[in-house]
């Protein structure tokens, strides 16, 4: 009988185990990821020392804003797609260079092409935090009125590249 009061503890682990790895596999959206917020009021330094707010100017367009770092594998993966998304939408796709220093990003772009309208600088990751950030690479796109419409979570792909050019052309919620 006391054989199986040791299973009993044992089966209740694997359990928890089999739930919790399926959350970890396929969490759901909480009200965070699906509710239209603000960006960040914080202004981001730019390697010329010049402060950057997001939107960066009433232009009356959507913006993309890409989260990345030289140290980042995902980051150098999805940058193909970032060019992609700068060649077709000029002017709207701005970067931010995030917990890296300016020297390590700038040889980052000279090797891979900078794609981006404008570089910020997030050294110690609070602006990150501030948008929603949960690993880099992250995309967000943003109103002119600074509502964050869309966050694409990890690597960009084809799928996500035409899901951040619809909302980049597409009009301003009112």
């Amino acid at each position: 009988m006391k054989r199986w009061l040791a299973i009993v503890p044992v089966g209740a682990l694997a359990i928890f185990g089999v739930v919790a790895a399926g959350q970890l596999i396929n969490p759901e959206k909480g009200d965070f990821e699906r509710r239209l917020r603000d960006a960040p009021g914080i202004a981001f330094q730019t390697p010329d020392g010049d402060p950057l707010t997001f939107p960066p100017s009433p232009t009356g367009g959507n913006i993309a804003v890409n989260l990345f770092a030289s140290w980042c594998a995902p980051c150098e993966a999805e940058h193909k797609y970032i060019a992609e998304l700068s060649e077709a939408y000029p002017d709207q796709v701005y970067g931010i260079l995030y917990k890296d220093t300016l020297e390590n990003g700038q040889e980052f772009l000279a090797r891979l092409g900078n794609p981006y309208t404008q570089i910020a600088l997030d050294p110690d990751g609070q602006g990150g935090l501030e948008f929603g950030l949960t690993g880099v690479p992250e995309t967000f796109v943003i109103s002119p009125e600074g509502k964050i419409l869309d966050h694409i979570q990890g690597q960009l792909d084809q799928t996500s590249v035409k899901k951040i050019g619809e909302a980049l052309k597409s009009a301003p919620p009112t």
